[in-house]
């Protein structure tokens, strides 16, 4: 039998390790920046075409190579910043794996031009796939310059994976944030098709986190400073007023490394625990510093996992230095020692009281009423019907509905009006069905009728839009106007109107017709929040997302009370939609509560 195994050649070597190296434009990006950062650079520009798939474009100022250099650094392995094994638990270089070079000359069209300070000509090399279609001495500025066109230009199966320019745009900004924040004493620009999107001097960390987010996270800023023999933590986090909904403004650095870890962010989240609104997420930029002997990181091919060695001691001191941030920058409630300590517990409970003396009032007398079998056909309403606005109780009155069991009929043969609909904890309509008692989560169930208003409307253009009083600019990330010019058409057909109102800033002209003035900003910020979460968790189609997107934005809130006709409203228009049972995130919408369960509470 013939000998089957071979050694793959270079180039085929160098393309499969690029599949761990370079999955998207932006992970080239940060190996060239990386390198860029461990070449003592002061200087460092990154200029992309078309979100990177045609041109990425790193130049810095730093140590250069020599011609041997520029030539060996696309070979694989090869590497200045480890040479024995024990190097590896001794890093604060950035790029050392030596694969970054090798792996995006492998998937583009590179070309490098690179020269050491104290030389008078560098080195320009052009490579095709792996190969080297030329070598030659040229003069150049001190430093690298390290242009790749084309990204996958040779594997397109790989390139036809790319998501969307603004998907792949939001990727590189990303990898672009997290290292220009973890160097502020590095100069950095950012160039998108001839337009600068940032230009950020060297400083402070404060001066590079309201340079890159914008002035409002001035306000919101507190220092956090802590030292150990183990581990020194400095950063800032933001207040919990300022926390959003969305993640992805929490970034942990250690030794200047950005990572993830839900185990310090756990840390983190257990500081703020009692002082954040519910399910948002506060700001955090920290930096954690401890001997490289105590930590790995190699140990994930991207380098944004790490081991430490007493990740409790860790925990403990993260945790108490942001606990610490907190309370010096007085962001927790103050608390008077003159008072009851207990007045909070003693209010909560004497509210609790009054609701269940409410409820026993409305529930707890008079004869068991009875609907028919199908009651769910009680529920049908005309989906056409107008919705009440939040601010504003619909002016006509909702049909009331009616019950034609003979027990709720009176001697004279007029139905009598049901009367058991009421509101719990300003959180849940409750109200009486044949086998029990029905309970609705407000929320939920507004979501689920918004949501399939929208859908519907999407599909018919039938929208109506309201023109604002007073248009709002709104000015976003690069990254986020990028997304939302390529969906204007949809955002539009959702009752918006919108317009570019100079740089990265839309004026808001218009909205759906069925939500209240006054609030404008708010709603078109959180519509783009959530589509991005819904974004970042499903494969659905941008209608969709964006109907599930502003349902979730628009939607009465729990802690909303509610008049009967609003509850009528809710319910009847519910039990009109075509999957009343749920919201559109698969949260129950209501739950009944069986006459069997509440009658064993009893025996």
């Amino acid at each position: 039998m013939p000998d089957i195994i071979q050694l793959l050649p270079d180039s085929i070597a160098n393309q499969i390790a690029a599949g761990e190296v370079v999955q998207r434009p932006a992970s080239a990006v940060k190996e060239l920046i990386e390198n860029s950062i461990d070449a003592d650079a002061t200087h460092i520009k990154l200029i992309i075409k078309e979100s990177g798939k045609t041109l990425l474009h790193v130049i810095d100022n730093g140590k250069g190579m020599s011609e041997t250099d520029a030539r060996m650094s696309l070979e694989r392995h090869a590497t200045s910043k480890i040479r024995k094994a024990e190097d590896l638990f001794t890093l604060y270089t950035m790029g050392f794996r030596g694969e970054a070079l090798a792996s995006i000359a492998a998937v583009s069209q590179m070309e490098i031009k690179t020269r050491l300070a104290d030389q008078e000509l560098g080195t320009l090399l052009v490579v095709e796939a792996s190969d080297v279609k030329k070598q030659e001495l040229i003069a150049c500025e001190k430093g690298t310059s390290i242009c790749v066109k084309n990204l996958f230009y040779n594997i397109p199966a790989r390139r036809n994976f790319l998501k969307s320019n603004a998907s792949e745009y939001q990727h590189i900004l990303d990898e672009f944030q997290r290292l220009a924040l973890s160097h502020p004493d590095i100069a950095f620009q950012f160039i998108e098709t001839d337009s600068l999107e940032y230009d950020l001097p060297p400083g402070k960390l404060s001066q590079r986190i309201v340079n890159i987010f914008g002035k409002a996270y001035q306000e919101q800023l507190a220092a956090c400073q802590e030292e150990t023999p183990l581990v020194k933590i400095t950063g800032y986090v933001g207040q919990p007023q300022f926390a959003r909904k969305k993640r992805g403004e929490q970034f942990l650095f250690v030794n200047k490394r950005f990572i993830r870890s839900n185990y310090l962010n756990h840390a983190v989240m257990t500081a703020f625990e009692g002082l954040l609104p519910e399910n948002t997420f506060p700001f955090y930029v920290l930096f954690i510093e401890i001997d490289p002997k105590h930590i790995d990181v190699n140990v994930h091919p991207t380098k944004t996992e790490i081991k430490f060695d007493d990740e409790r001691a860790v925990y403990a001191v993260v945790l108490s230095s942001v606990r610490q941030a907190i309370g010096t920058h007085n962001l927790t409630p103050a608390i008077d020692f003159n008072a009851d300590v207990n007045i909070i517990a003693k209010l909560s409970q004497a509210a609790n009281q009054s609701k269940e003396v409410y409820f026993e009032e409305r529930f707890g007398s008079g004869v068991q009423r009875s609907n028919r079998d199908h009651w769910e056909k009680l529920y049908e309403g005309d989906e056409s019907k107008s919705f009440f606005q939040q601010s504003n109780p619909p002016a006509q009155p909702v049909q009331t509905l009616r019950f034609e069991s003979a027990l709720n009929q009176s001697s004279s043969g007029d139905i009598v009006e049901e009367k058991i609909l009421c509101q719990l904890h300003q959180r849940y309509i409750v109200r009486q069905v044949r086998s029990g008692m029905m309970i609705i989560d407000q929320q939920a169930a507004h979501e689920r009728i918004l949501f399939e208003k929208y859908l519907s409307q999407f599909k018919t253009h039938s929208l109506a839009s309201q023109q604002s009083l007073f248009p709002q600019a709104i000015t976003f990330g690069a990254a986020d106007f990028t997304l939302i010019l390529e969906m204007q058409p949809e955002i539009e057909a959702l009752g918006f109107k919108i317009e570019v109102f100079g740089k990265n800033t839309f004026i808001v002209n218009g909205i759906p017709g069925n939500v209240s003035t006054g609030r404008e900003k708010e709603l078109f910020e959180g519509l783009i929040e959530q589509f991005k979460m819904n974004q970042s968790e499903l494969a659905i189609p941008i209608r969709e997302n964006l109907a599930r997107s502003l349902a979730k934005r628009a939607a009465l809130k729990s802690g909303q009370k509610l008049e009967r006709e609003e509850m009528q409203s809710i319910v009847d228009t519910l039990f009109a939609c075509s999957t009343p049972n749920y919201a559109p995130d698969g949260k129950p919408t209501f739950f009944i509560f069986g006459l069997n369960k509440i009658e064993s509470y009893f025996r």
